[in-house]
């Protein structure tokens, strides 16, 4: 196997490796901002099946917090967190939405997007992540991933149904 120089005279598998490693560490401090952002989120949510569904989708954040600490483990790194500045937009979007919204059915409703938004970057990071992992032979951690990433999904898809069902109805009722 050959081995290819990049231009700053890095092995494309040492720069793809790094790539992985700084984007493990944003994904470990996304989880744990998010886990903190999910408190007070279902603090300020108004429909009991969402509060529901975000209090399950708090449990799994912490699960996913421990999945990213056994893929440090697995690589053989300490696990370190790394801001990672799109998420932190996000997270920041989502608490001025909250103190600038009354409590009700259509702050509800923007939660709901704003999760939506926060959730599409994390199914993105994590496919991304799977592949990296497929790609540094990684075998290892790939499930992880691959479990991480269907539950985000499956998180997703939840919210959707939440949203269409009735709370996008009812904040559209608040209008008429």
């Amino acid at each position: 196997m050959q081995t290819v120089i990049n231009k700053h005279g890095y092995e494309q598998a040492e720069a793809l490796r790094g790539l992985f490693e700084r984007q493990l560490k944003e994904l470990y401090w996304a989880e744990a901002v998010l886990a903190d952002m999910l408190k007070n989120v279902i603090l300020q949510s108004y429909s009991k099946d969402l509060i529901s569904l975000l209090e399950k989708h708090l449990t799994q954040t912490y699960i996913h917090t421990s999945r990213l600490e056994q893929v440090f483990t697995s690589i053989g790194i300490t696990p370190e967190k790394q801001v990672y500045p799109a998420v932190n937009c996000l997270i920041e979007d989502a608490a001025q939405f909250i103190h600038d919204t009354s409590p009700g059915i259509v702050r509800d409703a923007g939660i709901i997007a704003l999760l939506q938004k926060l959730k599409h970057h994390q199914i993105a990071c994590y496919g991304t992540m799977r592949a990296y992992a497929i790609a540094l032979r990684e075998e290892g951690i790939v499930l992880l991933f691959e479990q991480t990433l269907q539950e985000e999904k499956g998180i997703d898809l939840l919210l959707t149904a939440i949203a269409e069902s009735h709370i996008n109805i009812e904040a559209a009722d608040k209008e008429i």
